[in-house]
């Protein structure tokens, strides 16, 4: 009997997959991983932790990330991306959610918040609160959105008090690491690349970019991350945060508008499917 599987998503994961991997070592049943042409030692990683590996060209996130839900067998699937880990506070969770879920009904889903390594700690507040729904009832969800900005949704008839509702989410305590690059240089990179895909999901799905979005988007982000976030509480790196949030939103407008006058945004290579999303 399959009680959890873990659904991972992955591509030359070599530097971060292992300590996810180790992180539900005893937690999950089955690890189904997508692989979308590794020539690091991925793949390896995977074999030696038992993961039953699907070969599948990249299908954009939405979609590459259904595939390794739909492969799962287990009663509840945990969602995770290559480069997050599940810390022991959040295992235990886990491991209680599973056990009564059976006697509360109506539940198809846990939200979990995903935290920010960077340096040997944990960002407490840029970015934060982070919740993400990421583990469900196998059937009660599909992942939805416009890549890069990926999420995974309850659906009708996925579990609620009825069996006809969309079921309800809780939430559990612990934290979800995210070790998502080990520079803002590097972040800076991934945010080019997340910049280029949002703007082309956007502009095919009909939305024009604006130089009013251009100018007051930018600041507008930097400020949610120092002001509402409290993102200076992190030290240098908090700043660091809200400038990159910044940037980010700079560029995806810069790119929306280039699209919308016949270009295909902002030069650069990749899918930026290693940034934060």
């Amino acid at each position: 009997m399959v009680r959890l599987s873990v659904a991972i998503v992955c591509r030359d994961n070599e530097r971060t997959l292992g300590r996810t991997l180790d992180s539900v070592r005893g937690l999950a049943d089955e690890i189904v991983a997508v692989d979308s042409g590794s020539t690091d030692g991925t793949i390896g990683l995977l074999e030696r932790a038992g993961a039953r590996v699907i070969r599948s060209a990249w299908l954009g996130y939405v979609r590459t990330k259904q595939l390794a839900l739909d492969a799962c067998r287990g009663d509840w699937v945990l969602c995770l991306d290559s480069d997050e880990s599940v810390e022991a506070d959040l295992a235990g969770a886990v491991r209680g959610a599973l056990a009564r879920t059976d006697a509360v009904t109506g539940v198809s889903g846990f939200a979990v918040n995903r935290v920010i390594w960077y340096r040997g700690r944990f960002l407490r507040h840029a970015w934060q609160p982070e919740w993400r729904l990421r583990l469900v009832r196998r059937g009660a969800a599909r992942w939805t959105g416009e890549d890069p900005h990926d999420r995974l949704e309850l659906v009708v008839g996925g579990g609620g008090v009825d069996g006809r509702g969309p079921g309800r989410v809780e939430r559990l305590r612990g934290t979800l690491r995210h070790d998502s690059f080990e520079t803002f240089a590097e972040h800076l990179v991934k945010q080019l690349g997340h910049a280029r895909t949002h703007a082309a999901a956007l502009h095919g799905a009909g939305e024009r970019g604006s130089l009013v979005s251009l100018v007051v988007s930018p600041p507008a982000a930097f400020v949610k991350q120092v002001l509402l976030r409290r993102a200076f509480l992190d030290g240098w790196p908090g700043w660091l945060a809200a400038a990159s949030s910044a940037a980010g939103a700079l560029m995806k407008h810069a790119a929306l508008i280039e699209r919308g006058r016949g270009g295909d945004g902002v030069g650069g290579s990749g899918d930026g499917r290693d940034g934060r999303s």
